[in-house]
């Protein structure tokens, strides 16, 4: 899709006379030796080896009754050896799809190891010391191999493992385990810097929304909501400072930073909805959500979409409900309506207004 813009732009310029023809052939050959962001054999590839590991597990899961242990042992482990040895050669050789999915059976089986030998020894233990094995050696594997598709791994295996805390602990905050959450979301941004997995890092931070969340279903106070908005907003604006050792890091970050922590504010807004529902505090409030917005807009708003348009969504619905509470309450359902017609419009003008002006700015 960007390379059918990206000619159409070149053929533009072209006959608009600001780009020599042989230079814009050049451009898009440049373009075209890139590596391909996305592969259909390289996702073929990945779910090949997702399908290959599951069904290791199930054959581990099996326990292989008429198997004496020591062959099943030595079965998995052979099969952890072989598939890495085989990774590095594919990586040696330039196959990086090929390498990235044996790797991905390896980091599965190695899971399918420490279930089997727990079964056969009856060892003691619990489901979450496993998965911390699991996502520790699934680290070390993204690390001496350098590979996006076992960060990828380790991403969902953090969730799997704040999954289980949730399901042993019945979702209550026991111990120090709870933070180990946040521990592993860092751990994953870590490894993505390192390996270049970008795609990688929203499931760090859709981890840590998450877990943001659950903190605020085991106090559901108006405190923890306000925590969450003023937070997302501090962080958000910081991904907007100009300063030498911050600018940098978000940039090579991407859009990700800005639209996750303003997302955060977003959802610390509207948890404060849910607990102010009338009276000059939610007037306050609901300035405080435009004006939120707004800066968001004013911030981020020329070069990050993702933010741009969550803006627009909370603009827009602040307004709406303002309108449902304050106005709805006086009119009746037809004028409230129409009232809400014209919030949208006068919504949609600004947002016309500020696309062109982003436009001429991108000109400029």
């Amino acid at each position: 899709m960007y390379r059918g813009r990206l000619e159409r732009d070149l053929s533009l310029w072209v006959g608009k006379g600001l780009l020599a023809k042989e230079t814009a052939g050049a451009l898009l050959a440049e373009y075209d030796s890139r590596p391909a962001s996305f592969s259909l054999g390289r996702v073929l590839m990945a779910l090949a080896a997702v399908l290959l590991a599951a069904a290791v597990l199930l054959v581990v899961a099996s326990n292989w009754e008429a198997i004496p242990r020591l062959v099943r042992v030595g079965a998995i482990l052979a099969l952890i050896w072989a598939v890495h040895i085989a990774a590095a050669l594919m990586l040696a050789r330039g196959a990086a799809a090929a390498a990235g999915g044996l790797l991905v059976i390896g980091a599965m089986s190695f899971g399918g190891a420490i279930s089997l030998v727990g079964q056969m020894y009856h060892l003691s233990g619990d489901q979450q010391t496993v998965m911390y094995l699991w996502f520790a050696i699934a680290t070390i594997s993204a690390i001496l191999f350098r590979s996006g598709a076992v960060v990828v791994v380790a991403g969902f295996l953090s969730w799997a493992s704040f999954a289980v805390y949730l399901e042993n602990h019945d979702t209550h905050w026991i111990g120090l385990d709870p933070w180990m959450a946040p521990v592993m979301a860092v751990i994953v941004i870590a490894l993505v810097r390192y390996t270049g997995a970008a795609r990688a890092r929203h499931l760090a931070y859709l981890l840590m929304i998450g877990w943001l969340a659950w903190l605020y279903t085991l106090y559901e106070q108006m405190a923890v909501a306000l925590a969450f908005a003023v937070g997302g907003m501090t962080a958000f604006v910081l991904t907007a400072v100009p300063h030498p050792r911050i600018a940098p890091l978000v940039r090579s970050a991407g859009a990700a930073p800005a639209f996750y922590s303003f997302l955060v504010a977003a959802i610390g807004f509207l948890l404060l909805h849910i607990e102010i529902e009338q009276g000059w505090r939610l007037v306050v409030l609901g300035l405080a959500t435009l004006a939120a917005a707004v800066l968001a807009i004013a911030l981020h708003g020329r070069n990050n979409g993702a933010v741009r348009y969550l803006a627009y969504t909370t603009f827009a619905a602040e307004m709406l409900y303002l309108a449902s509470v304050t106005v709805g309450s006086i009119l009746g359902t037809s004028s409230l309506f129409l009232f809400s017609g014209l919030v949208v419009a006068f919504v949609a003008w600004i947002v016309i207004r500020l696309e062109r002006r982003f436009s001429r700015e991108a000109r400029a």
